[in-house]
């Protein structure tokens, strides 16, 4: 941590909002559903209005919580979206998996939503984004004060490496074990404007900067910039966008949790005039690789010492570093989960665990492979 002069500002909010998107799989078959009915979206939108929407690939379905005071709140909001999908989707044979990657399905089998925007999208990126068969967890917090918000964004996205090790759940690609843990980003950053975004000294800066690809046309708005992290273009939140989503609900509530009060912990230095030491991109995206590659088993880069340390450390550190900002959302409890997450694992090693014990008992590789979605579908549900 340095030092930096104070700015004197009203605590932000600090409210947070979640959006998961899901794989909608027929049961019988454990594949994909090549065309959702369309009266199960319908029967979606009547119970939950605006929050749950189409997705890129008929296959998928996004769900988005109200903005939340704490992060108890948003567990309420999440849980009773997950189980509205999951019993509208039963009625019609099918089931939504919170995982970021199917284990067999093909790409090549898929159809994108009949919607003006998708389908701009698919002439604009072509192959590009027909393989985007990949579901992410994105977490946004409410920073209102817009020069604040981007001196909070260029800090935050030390953590982000830290925070998408928690999450993996996309260790599979059409039936081959990949041997990453967050196959999902290897296929997102495919696109164009992705990845650990750049710093900016100021909204002013990042403004300008954004709205030279505006003004010529490029891109309609800044939704169209798909970075890990990266200000909302529609609220004035900081949108977390790396992490895969999570296929239990309390690893997904941890993970908010400690985005939430991480950002807190940030301005609470900025209070006392200092800040997050800042580390070149180079070296962030080092500790990204390493989370894609291995989740949390191979431990990330202390950039401050210059070492690899085990991940447990890192986690104990954060702990501690944001126990204040916990006790004041009353998220001890869903901070401290990170723990459980490392001592069980993440979906994507359970997945692989699942995979490789099937095999061991006698399974051929498809059934072992259904048997992974098998778990997937109980996991999410529950």
């Amino acid at each position: 941590m340095c030092k930096i002069m104070a700015m004197s500002t009203k605590e932000p909010a600090f409210t947070i909002g979640i959006e998961e998107e899901y794989l909608l799989v027929d049961k019988e078959t454990r594949d994909l559903v090549l065309n959702a009915p369309a009266a199960l979206m319908e029967e979606c939108e009547a119970e939950l209005h605006e929050q749950v929407s189409p997705e890129f690939l008929q296959c998928q379905i996004e769900v988005g919580t109200r903005v939340c005071e704490t992060v108890a709140d948003a567990r309420n909001d999440l849980g009773h979206l997950r189980k509205t999908i999951s019993e509208r989707a039963n009625a019609y044979g099918l089931a939504p998996i919170a995982a970021s990657t199917h284990p067999f399905a093909k790409w090549q089998d898929q159809h994108h939503t009949d919607k003006e925007r998708y389908s701009m999208l698919a002439k604009d990126l072509q192959q590009v984004v027909r393989r985007m068969l990949i579901c992410g967890m994105h977490v946004h917090v409410c920073i209102e004060d817009e020069d604040l918000r981007i001196d909070l964004f260029n800090q935050l996205t030390y953590f982000l490496p830290h925070l998408l090790a928690l999450s993996t759940s996309s260790p599979f690609w059409q039936t081959r074990d990949t041997g990453l843990k967050s196959y999902r980003l290897i296929v997102f950053d495919g696109l164009p404007r992705t990845g650990i975004p750049p710093d900016f000294s100021s909204f002013g800066e990042y403004d300008r900067t954004t709205n030279v690809l505006v003004r010529a046309g490029l891109i309609e708005d800044t939704t169209k910039i798909w970075w890990d992290l990266r200000p909302s273009a529609r609220f004035p939140t900081l949108e977390m966008r790396i992490c895969d989503v999570c296929t239990e609900l309390d690893d997904a509530m941890c993970i908010a949790a400690l985005y939430q009060c991480m950002a807190r912990m940030l301005y609470r230095l900025r209070r006392s005039n200092q800040r997050w030491r800042s580390y070149d991109r180079f070296l962030v995206n080092e500790n990204r690789w390493r989370a894609q590659r291995y989740g949390y088993e191979q431990g990330l880069i202390d950039l401050g010492k210059g070492t690899v340390t085990p991940f447990a450390e890192l986690i104990e550190e954060l702990i501690e570093l944001t126990a204040p900002d916990a006790e004041h959302f009353g998220c001890v409890a869903e901070i401290e989960h990170a723990r459980t997450i490392i001592a069980r694992g993440t979906s994507a090693d359970r997945q692989v665990a699942c995979y490789n014990k099937a095999v061991a008992e006698g399974a051929s590789p498809d059934e072992a492979i259904k048997a992974v979605v098998d778990q997937l579908i109980e996991q999410t549900a529950h």
